[in-house]
């Protein structure tokens, strides 16, 4: 497949390039900074921009089978950064009639999971108040994403870690994964390269956790 990834040079972006390299895609990384990208590849196209003008990005989604985008908050200060970058890329991909578009939000954006309990639900408050500017971001982004024309996948994993690639992971779609308080950044990565051609998850939330 011909895929794109925006927010490459973020953690799960790193590995969405690594990973879909390895399987044999061709992959247009979309950066601010090639610097700081240290995948590389003969499968590699390494796309300049910032995000700021839609025109300037058409290029890098036009005839592609997918988009994947790790796009979001590096931490507090940048709540607002996935609502207004990904506006870019739905123009974009709107403007060259690009269909298939991945996105990473977070699990308290989706249901509560089944049978959380008292600390299960106490836990998810006091993060997501914690986090209330970084959250309210992702629930505009989503908002956005699902009015869009895309065919799209929101993708909400928990806490994150850096771990390697273990491929042992549960996903719900539609839903949030019980107990599922942890998963490292490269099985998300591998969890949304998985779904790209899954007609299960289009037009649906999906949660994954250990």
């Amino acid at each position: 497949m011909n895929l794109t990834v925006f927010g490459a040079t973020g953690g799960i972006g790193q590995e969405i390039v690594r990973q879909a390299l390895a399987a044999g895609h061709r992959v247009t990384a979309v950066v601010r900074d090639p610097a700081r990208l240290p995948v590389t590849g003969d499968a590699l196209e390494v796309f300049r921009a910032d995000l700021s003008d839609p025109e300037a990005v058409r290029p890098a989604v036009a005839g592609r089978d997918a988009v994947l985008s790790g796009l979001g908050a590096r931490s507090r200060r940048d709540a607002g950064v996935a609502t207004a970058l990904t506006r870019t890329v739905l123009a974009a991909m709107e403007a060259e009639a690009a269909r298939r578009l991945l996105v990473v939000s977070a699990a308290p954006i989706g249901p509560e999971p089944a049978g959380a309990g008292l600390l299960g639900r106490g836990v998810r408050g006091i993060v997501s108040a914690v986090f209330r500017d970084v959250y309210a971001d992702l629930r505009r982004m989503e908002a956005e994403v699902a009015r869009s024309a895309t065919d799209w996948t929101v993708v909400r994993p928990p806490r994150l870690q850096d771990k390697p690639v273990s491929g042992v992971y549960r996903t719900v779609v539609g839903g949030t994964p019980a107990r599922g308080n942890f998963v490292g950044r490269a099985d998300v990565a591998h969890a949304m390269l998985a779904m790209v051609d899954d007609p299960a998850t289009v037009k649906q939330g999906v949660g994954v956790a250990y």
